[in-house]
C-alpha cells in the first residue's frame, strides 16, 4: 500500500521540481522541462496524470498571484484565482490525452503538445517544453523543432532512458559552446526602470526625458532604438507631433510601444518614429488574457480591453529589415514565434514591460523564452524591458 501511494506522491513532487527548475529564467534550464513528459508517461492512473501535470504548470508559472496581486494593487486571492484557471487547459488536455496503451502514448503526447502550442488552448501555453528546442538544438531551425518533438515523443515510450542519454548529450555540448544571439549593428534596445509610471506618466517632462535617452543613443552610433511596451502611453496625435519635431536634425528611428484607443477597445502596438513621420508598425497578436484581452466583453455587449490580432502581421518592415516583434506575453507561448518564423525575418525584437512582476521570475523567463528560440533559428535578438 506504501509502495503504491508513494510512486505518485514521488512523480508529483519530481514534476513540481522540474517546472520550477526548467522555468527559472535560465536559459540553459529549460531542457528540465523534458522530464515533465517522462513522469506524465509513467502515471498509472489519469487522476495522477492530471496531479503531474497541474504540479508542473503551477509550478512553472508561480510568479503569475504575486504578480497580478501587485499589478491590481490588491491582496493575493485574484492572482491565485487566476493562477488556477490558467492551469485548466494545460491539465485537462493531458489529463484527457494520458492513456495506458504503450504504442498510443507517442501519438497522445504529440497531441497533447500540438493542442497547447496552437489557439485556442495555446493561447494559455506556458511552460512549453518544446521552447527547450533551441538549447538542445541551436541553429537547427526547423529541423531542431522536429528534432526535439522527436525527443519528446520518444521519452514517453519504453526506450525513454537512451532517448534521455541522446537528449543529455545535446544538452551538454550546447551548454559547453553557449553564445547569447547577436545583436544587429546600429540597433539598440533600451531597457528602463521606471517602474508602474511607464506609459501611466504622460507629462511633457516624461517625454522629454525619454526623447533624451534616444538622442544619447543615437549619438553612440544607434540608428534604430527600441523602446519597451507602452513607453508612449496613449498614443495620440499631439505625442506624434512633439516625437518627430525632437527627432529632426538626427537619423535615428525609434520604436516604442504604445496603445491605440478607440470606442470598441485598444490595440497593444509598436510605433515607428523618424524626422520624417511615423506609423503603426505592428499590433500585438495576443495581449495578457484576463488582464488585457477580455473577449466575454462582445459578449456582454460591454467595450474595453485589448484586441487580440491572432495571426496579423507576423514580420514587419523597418529600417530595411524585417523583423519578428514579440510583445511582452507572447515571448511565453508558442505559436506567435513559429509563425513569425515561417516568415524568415532577419531578427527577432522583444519587449515587455514588467514592472508588475518585480519579486518574480517572469520576465527572466521571458528574457530565456526569447533567448532560446532566437538560437534556435539562429536569429540576432534585439530585447527592451521596463521594470
Amino acid at each position: 500500500m506504501r509502495r503504491e501511494l508513494g510512486r505518485p506522491v514521488l512523480l508529483i513532487a519530481v514534476s513540481i521540481i522540474a517546472g520550477t527548475a526548467a522555468w527559472s529564467g535560465h536559459v540553459l534550464h529549460l531542457p528540465i522541462a523534458f522530464v515533465f513528459p517522462i513522469l506524465w508517461a509513467h502515471a498509472r492512473m489519469r487522476l495522477t496524470a492530471a496531479i503531474i501535470s497541474a504540479g508542473y504548470f503551477l509550478a512553472a508559472s508561480r510568479g503569475l498571484p504575486q504578480g497580478v496581486a501587485t499589478f491590481y494593487s490588491s491582496d493575493l486571492w485574484p492572482g491565485l484565482l487566476l493562477w488556477l484557471s490558467a492551469s485548466l487547459g494545460f491539465v485537462a488536455v493531458h489529463a484527457m490525452l494520458w492513456t495506458r496503451c504503450e504504442p498510443a502514448r507517442p501519438f497522445r503526447y504529440f497531441a497533447a503538445a500540438v493542442l497547447m502550442a496552437v489557439p485556442p488552448i495555446g493561447i494559455t501555453g506556458w511552460a512549453h517544453p518544446i521552447t527547450a528546442a533551441g538549447v538542445l538544438f541551436p541553429g537547427w531551425g526547423w529541423w531542431g523543432l522536429v528534432a526535439a518533438t522527436a525527443g519528446l515523443m520518444g521519452l514517453v515510450t519504453r526506450i525513454w532512458p537512451a532517448v534521455a542519454i541522446v537528449l543529455a548529450g545535446f544538452w551538454i555540448v550546447s551548454a559547453a559552446t553557449w553564445n547569447e544571439p547577436k545583436l544587429p549593428e546600429t540597433w539598440q534596445g533600451v531597457d528602463l526602470e521606471l517602474g508602474a509610471s511607464l506609459g501611466r506618466d504622460s507629462s511633457m517632462r516624461r517625454h522629454r526625458d525619454l526623447i533624451a535617452t534616444v538622442k544619447d543613443q543615437a549619438s553612440g552610433g544607434a540608428r534604430t532604438i527600441v523602446l519597451p511596451e507602452s513607453t508612449l502611453g496613449f498614443w495620440t496625435p499631439t505625442v506624434e507631433r512633439l516625437w518627430v519635431k525632437e527627432l529632426l536634425g538626427t537619423n535615428a528611428t525609434v520604436i516604442a510601444g504604445a496603445a491605440i484607443i478607440d470606442a470598441g477597445g485598444y490595440d497593444n502596438v509598436l510605433v515607428a518614429i523618424s524626422a520624417t513621420g511615423a506609423q503603426i508598425l505592428y499590433r500585438e497578436r495576443m495581449p495578457v488574457p484576463g488582464s488585457m484581452w477580455q473577449p466575454w466583453r462582445s459578449l456582454l455587449g460591454v467595450s474595453g480591453g485589448a484586441r487580440a490580432h491572432f495571426f496579423s502581421n507576423p514580420v514587419v518592415t523597418i529600417a530595411d529589415a524585417r523583423v519578428a516583434p514579440l510583445i511582452c506575453y507572447e515571448q511565453l507561448i508558442v505559436w506567435p514565434v513559429l509563425q513569425s518564423m515561417l516568415q524568415e525575418p532577419d531578427f527577432i525584437v522583444a519587449v515587455g514591460n514588467g514592472w508588475w512582476t518585480k519579486g518574480t521570475s517572469i520576465v527572466a523567463i521571458q528574457r530565456a523564452s526569447a533567448e532560446a528560440w532566437a538560437r534556435l533559428f539562429d536569429k540576432p535578438l534585439l530585447i527592451s524591458f521596463n521594470t
